[in-house]
């Protein structure tokens, strides 16, 4: 009884701990997480926001193989919060119960989550903190989470469009779309080093567009070079427009593309699911099956 008494008041993660199953099991965790928040079913707290702090444990299956230090293998502590801010959005609540079941059943349906520990209290509501805390296991029945996966615009710029003073313009426009967009860029016009191993020269030839990449994103500090699928996707939700330096996905990848260029970027349009793509200062190539459409690098209005 004692244990129990002082995991009820413990952080989620001394419970956590404290009641571990057989079998080791890995921990993330998410503390003091503070969001004003309009929920309660007092009339007093209608029409008003009050601090609600967050306390999660995710229990997760340990990796069969290893981390590599790869975000794309993990569940990542962004998947906790955008559980959060998911079900903070879909609708007011009353009851932190219902939020809190909510946030654990959306975390459990992330195929390596096992056990969930949330805490949820209001900080506003008296001298103290008031709040519940639930535990929620993964039934055999559950489903793995369908993927909320945003479809962007994929953006190819040219060396010309890099180096154009409209670069400035054209990303206002982009911004002003409130749309996913990832950019992208082919190899500069200056030529990559020489290897004899073709695997060697893969390599060096997708750095030299991540110099590129490089490049562009001095030009303007809006654009976010980023190389993971798991920041591409935290990117777009979060309305930043990225700059895709390619390495990564691309030598992950189990059937990779064999082109550069524009081929390179529309294997990867395809690969995010693109709604559509936008080519700046080069002709269209041929892709039946994703709509595509093509300025020249001089056009002020995109």
């Amino acid at each position: 009884m004692s244990h129990e008494i002082e995991w009820a008041f413990a952080h989620p993660s001394a419970r956590s701990e404290g009641t571990a199953p057989e079998g080791p099991l890995d921990r993330i965790s998410l503390r003091d997480h503070i969001v004003d928040v309009e929920i309660g079913a007092f009339q007093a707290e209608r029409g008003t926001t009050q601090r609600i702090c967050f306390n999660v444990v995710v229990e997760v299956r340990p990796l069969t193989g290893p981390v590599d230090d790869d975000v794309d293998r993990i569940l990542s502590y962004d998947k906790v919060t955008e559980a959060i801010s998911h079900e903070l959005a879909a609708e007011r609540l009353n009851l932190l119960e219902t939020l809190a079941d909510r946030i654990a059943q959306r975390i459990l349906m992330e195929p390596q989550a096992e056990r969930v520990f949330v805490r949820i209290e209001k900080l506003d509501r008296g001298p103290g903190a008031l709040g519940v805390e639930i535990v929620r296991s993964r039934a055999p029945e559950t489903a793995p989470l369908a993927e909320d996966h945003p479809h962007p615009q994929v953006v190819y710029l040219s060396n010309a469009a890099i180096r154009s003073p409209l670069l400035g313009g054209w990303i206002d426009q982009l911004k002003a779309e409130h749309r996913p967009t990832i950019l992208c860029v082919g190899a500069p016009d200056v030529a990559a080093p020489v290897a004899e191993h073709p695997m060697a020269q893969r390599r060096i030839d997708l750095l030299a567009i991540e110099q590129n990449a490089w490049v562009l994103a001095a030009r303007d500090k809006r654009c976010v070079v980023v190389n993971s699928r798991t920041e591409l996707d935290w990117s777009m939700k979060n309305d930043q427009i990225s700059v895709w330096a390619p390495s990564k996905i691309v030598l992950d990848a189990v059937d990779g593309p064999s082109g550069e260029g524009l081929a390179l970027v529309l294997w990867f349009a395809r690969e995010m699911q693109a709604a559509d793509m936008l080519v700046i200062g080069e002709d269209l190539p041929d892709a039946p099956d994703l709509p595509l459409r093509a300025v020249a690098a001089d056009v002020k209005v995109l």
